[in-house]
């Protein structure tokens, strides 16, 4: 019976593991591949922005 307790208890344990790494991947990528282009496609805008402004103003 002991046996099947250990089992059930490593097969959660590795789960939790498995969903930590995962969870812990996803923030990562978000954070050094998602935002960064989400940063450089909001300056660019703001900087269309401003271009449209100038040429109106002349």
């Amino acid at each position: 019976m002991a046996k099947k307790h250990a089992f059930a208890r490593g097969l959660a344990t590795g789960i939790v593991g498995t969903a930590a790494t995962v969870a812990g991947a996803v923030f990562a990528v978000k954070k050094t591949v998602i935002e960064p282009e989400e940063k450089k496609a909001a300056f660019i805008e703001e900087n269309r922005k401003k271009a449209a402004r100038k040429r109106i103003a002349r």
